[in-house]
C-alpha cells in the first residue's frame, strides 16, 4: 500500500508518542498500538480501491484500513474497563486529536483502556453502503476488545463507547441498533458487539426531523435518503429496555447542533427506564472539549468520571495487591 507525505507524518506522530511512554516494570511500552479491524484483503462493505488514506491538519478524510490507535494504562493503574472513541466530524472527516487522542489519554488517567477508532466514512468511493460503514467498523472493534479482554486485563462486561458530536451519532447507533452488519463469518461473528455504557458529547442524534444535523444527514445517507432510512439511523427511535446506560453532556448555545438533539435522547432513555445522566450547560458551544472550557462546563469530565464509578463500571480506587 502506498502512503502519501501526509500519511507518513501522522504515522510518525504515532512512533513518537509510543517513544515518549514509560516502560513498565515488564519491560512493555504501555502505549499504544495500531490494531487492523479486519483481516487482511478481506474488508467486508469494500470495492478494493487502489487509494491512501487523506490526512490533513490534524483530520482524516478517508480511512482505507479501518482500526484503532489502543492507549493501555499502566498494569497498577489498570481498572479493569475499556472505551472506544469514535471522533467526530461531520461524517465528513476525522477530528482525531480534538475528540480523539486527547479523551484516550483522559481515559488512561481513569486507569481506562481507551481505543480511537479509525472508522470508515460514508463519502468514501471505496464503499459499497455508505451508512453502515461507520456502524460496522464499531460493531468490529467491540467484537475485537472483548475477544481479546482478558489478555489486555479489561473485563468483557465494562466495555464501552463515545462519541463526539457526529462520533456521538455513531456510538448512539451502536448501542441502540441491534443489527448485526459486522459480521463475516469468522471467530468473531460469536462475540457481542454491544457496548456497556455510553458517553456522548455535543452529539448529533436525530435524523429525521427538522433538529438533524443536515450535513451528517448528507454525509451519513446520501443525497436524498428515504424516510424509512432516516429513522432507521435516528437512534432516539431506536432505545429499548436494554439500551446501555448513558452519560449526556451538550451546551444549550450549541449553534452547530441543537441541543435537542440530546434531550429527545434523554428523554428516550428516560421512557424506557435506561440509567441516565443528562448535563445541559449553558456555555460550551459544540464538541465540548477536554480542558479549558467556559464556566461551569469545565466540571463535565469529573462528572463523567463520578457516573462511571457510579454506574459499577470502574472502581472508586483499586485495592492494593
Amino acid at each position: 500500500m502506498k502512503f502519501t507525505y501526509d500519511d507518513m507524518k501522522i504515522r510518525a506522530l504515532f512512533t513518537l508518542l509510543i517513544m515518549g511512554l514509560l516502560f513498565g516494570g515488564t519491560g512493555h511500552a504501555f502505549g499504544q498500538e495500531f490494531i487492523e479491524l479486519w483481516p487482511k484483503n478481506n474488508i467486508p462493505n469494500s470495492k478494493h480501491l487502489n487509494l491512501s488514506d487523506s490526512i490533513a491538519n490534524e483530520r482524516i478524510y478517508r480511512v482505507m484500513i479501518p482500526g484503532m490507535y489502543a492507549f493501555f494504562p499502566g498494569k497498577q493503574e489498570n481498572k479493569g474497563a475499556a472505551v472506544v472513541i469514535c471522533p467526530g466530524g461531520g461524517y465528513e472527516r476525522l477530528a482525531y486529536v480534538i475528540s480523539g487522542l486527547q479523551l484516550a489519554k483522559w481515559y488512561n488517567t481513569m486507569g481506562i483502556t481507551a481505543f480511537v477508532l479509525n472508522y470508515r466514512l460514508p463519502n468514501s468511493p471505496d464503499l459499497k453502503q455508505r451508512e453502515i460503514g461507520p456502524l460496522m467498523d464499531a460493531q468490529r472493534a467491540i467484537r475485537y476488545i472483548r475477544a481479546n479482554a482478558v489478555k489486555w486485563g479489561i473485563k468483557p462486561d465494562k466495555i464501552g463507547i463515545m462519541g463526539s458530536s457526529s462520533g456521538g451519532h455513531l456510538a448512539s447507533s451502536a448501542g441502540t441498533i441491534t443489527d448485526d452488519v459486522s459480521a463475516i463469518a469468522d471467530s468473531l461473528d460469536k462475540v457481542s458487539f454491544r457496548p456497556d455504557f455510553m458517553v456522548l458529547v455535543s452529539p448529533v442524534i436525530d435524523l429525521s426531523t427538522l433538529l438533524a444535523h443536515a450535513g451528517s444527514v448528507k454525509n451519513l445517507l446520501g443525497p436524498n435518503p428515504s424516510d424509512e432510512l432516516k429513522k432507521k439511523f435516528s437512534p432516539q427511535l431506536r432505545v429499548t429496555a436494554a439500551t446501555p446506560p448513558c452519560f449526556i453532556v451538550d451546551a444549550i448555545n450549541d449553534k452547530t447542533v441543537n441541543p435537542m438533539n440530546s434531550l429527545m435522547f434523554y428523554q428516550a432513555l428516560l421512557q424506557n427506564k435506561v440509567p441516565v445522566s443528562f448535563h445541559a450547560f449553558p456555555q460550551g458551544a459544540h464538541a465540548i472539549a477536554l480542558r479549558n472550557n467556559p464556566g461551569s462546563t469545565e466540571l463535565w469530565t469529573k462528572l463523567c468520571e463520578a457516573w462511571l464509578i457510579e454506574m459499577d463500571i470502574i472502581p472508586e480506587r483499586l485495592v492494593s495487591k
